[in-house]
């Protein structure tokens, strides 16, 4: 539906302060004759018989009344106009930067100065929206990107294995046939890995109770074959520690974070601990491994998508993406929880968990 154009906020704070200007000088002659005038004899004799009387200060001061009113009304108009404009030059400027953004032009900030009053609030709001909204798309292009490259690698090695098939008909093909098959494997398991990060990231789940001690003893479970093929030992300790959220997604991240400890460990003869408690009004889940020591610079990194903290055999069987703990990191916001990495005081790496406790 398409809207009539109607009247600018400029004119309408001029025409406001115009009548209110005229209206305050109506009122003035109000009661000037009401307070006045209307006491003044109206005869030939005047006031006490001199002169001159109400029909002469009526019709002399008339004339003079209604070129003061029509100064008021045109100057309570152009200084309207003038005052208007003045005050809304600082939403002007929020309007262009609004306009320099839908155009893709995410970089503008306002950083308007003077003193802080709505309008630098306002624009101060806006700068940060920005900011915020800038390294968004930058983080969203970045993991595409990598998203692309990482999808590409086993397409083309999919791509690889069909044309050998194609045009060596004497190669095995049951090689070829399990080579496709762990490949295949990887693109699923790295396509899951995209969707679990996304719904992370928009929050669509329903929220219940859940305890994260149960969470860690399913975890560990799981993994305990992958644990022991490696000669690692993983212990769950603590007690409940129950939050609200969704449980598939947190049974993910737990999962997660054990297979990182568990992948990222001494070659054998390492440890993953699982720790849960629950600490005043939060809900604490804490995994921490044996490991090799970690320089503090790469810490930040461990979270971004497609980031690996040690170098890996591509050909491991839990090799993984790198989004293991991108997906921690996701699930942990959504859920309006911390998320803490520190390197173990003798190697290895402290993950510590901290979400709100369910009331």
């Amino acid at each position: 539906m398409r809207r009539r154009p109607g009247l600018s906020a400029r004119v309408k704070l001029a025409l406001s302060y115009a009548g209110f200007l005229f209206v305050a000088g109506a009122l003035l002659l109000a009661v000037v004759w009401a307070f006045l005038l209307r006491y003044v004899p109206d005869n030939s004799q005047g006031l006490l018989g001199i002169s001159p009387n109400r029909y002469l200060l009526v019709h002399t001061f008339a004339p003079a009344a209604a070129v003061a009113m029509a100064f008021l009304l045109v100057f309570g108009l152009v200084g309207g106009w003038l005052l208007a404009g003045r005050m809304l030059a600082p939403l002007t400027r929020i309007t262009e930067a609004a306009r320099t953004a839908g155009k893709g032009a995410l970089s503008h900030r306002i950083r308007m100065e003077g003193r802080q009053d709505e309008f630098r609030e306002l624009s101060d709001a806006f700068d940060s929206m920005l900011e915020q909204l800038e390294s968004h798309v930058a983080e969203q292009q970045r993991f595409a990107a990598n998203a692309s490259h990482e999808l590409r690698t086993p397409l083309s090695i999919s791509r690889a294995l069909l044309d050998v098939a194609r045009k060596d008909p004497t190669r095995d093909r049951g090689e070829i046939i399990e080579r496709l098959h762990t490949v295949n494997k990887r693109a699923i398991d790295l396509t899951e890995a995209l969707l679990l990060l996304s719904r992370g990231d928009r929050g669509a789940f329903r929220r219940e109770r859940v305890d994260l001690s149960l969470l860690a003893e399913e975890a560990a479970e799981t993994l305990l074959p992958l644990a022991e093929q490696r000669r690692i030992t993983l212990g769950v300790t603590g007690g409940a520690a129950v939050t609200r959220g969704s449980a598939e997604l947190l049974l993910h991240m737990v999962t997660n974070l054990v297979q990182n400890a568990v992948v990222h460990n001494l070659p054998a003869d390492g440890a993953v601990t699982v720790h849960t408690e629950s600490y005043g009004d939060l809900s604490v889940l804490r995994v921490e491994n044996t490991g090799r020591p970690l320089p503090p610079e790469l810490l930040p990194t461990l979270t971004e998508p497609f980031q690996r903290g040690t170098e890996r055999v591509r050909t491991d069987e839990h090799a993984g993406a790198g989004l293991g703990l991108a997906i921690v990191h996701s699930v942990v916001r959504s859920h309006g929880g911390t998320l803490d990495l520190t390197p173990g005081p003798s190697g290895g790496l402290v993950v510590t968990v901290r979400l709100p406790a369910a009331t």
